[in-house]
């Protein structure tokens, strides 16, 4: 009963995030936003068998959300964070290794084109490297979730690569309309995904 109405906060946390986020409400949304992560964080740490893991996934999520939160200009430290999470994630999935080879191969060949339209628009080169890196260690980390076999996982994951790519497409390639919304919706669902994928 606790686990449950600590998810439900979390929904609760993540609905008024959104409100904050369409309504261009900064001081809501610095409240709201790091409390999701760190409801769905309390909430994975309550599964049957959390591994540590998944916590750390979710502890550098949300130090990354906290980064890329701030007025400062700490992108390349939130997109480190992210970066530390997603290969906790990796090591969270449990499935063989030419499985995971396999399917990180594909699908990092089915977002090439998208990754090299990103990259190539990044403006300076030492951030250039940070961002294709990281666009190959999450492509891994979905790899590694739909090797898992967890149905839920790789739609999480999937819906987490795509939150990411608005980021930087947004960010260095063309601004469009609805992005913020569109980034933080697709993002909390990602990890409620893979959350409830892998706490038990």
């Amino acid at each position: 009963m606790l686990a449950d109405l600590i998810f439900l906060a979390f929904v609760a946390a993540a609905v008024v995030d959104w409100i904050a986020v369409a309504q261009q409400h900064q001081a809501l949304e610095w409240i709201a936003k790091p409390a999701a992560l760190a409801l769905l964080l309390l909430w994975a740490a309550m599964g049957d068998a959390p591994s540590w893991a998944l916590l750390a996934a979710l502890a550098f999520s949300l130090l990354g959300d906290v980064y890329l939160m701030l007025p400062a200009n700490l992108f390349v430290a939130g997109l480190a964070a992210f970066l530390v999470g997603h290969l906790a994630y990796i090591d969270a999935f449990h499935a063989p290794l030419g499985w995971r080879v396999i399917w990180s191969a594909l699908v990092l060949g089915a977002s090439a084109p998208l990754g090299l339209r990103i990259v190539g628009a990044v403006p300076s080169a030492p951030l250039r490297i940070a961002v294709a890196a990281y666009m190959i260690v999450i492509a891994v980390m979905t790899g590694s979730a739909i090797a898992a076999g967890l149905p839920l996982a790789v739609v999480g994951a999937l819906l987490f690569m795509l939150s990411d790519s608005m980021i930087a497409w947004n960010r260095f390639v063309a601004p469009f309309a609805g992005a913020r919304l569109a980034i933080i919706v697709t993002y909390h669902v990602g990890q409620a995904l893979l959350v409830h994928a892998l706490r038990s």
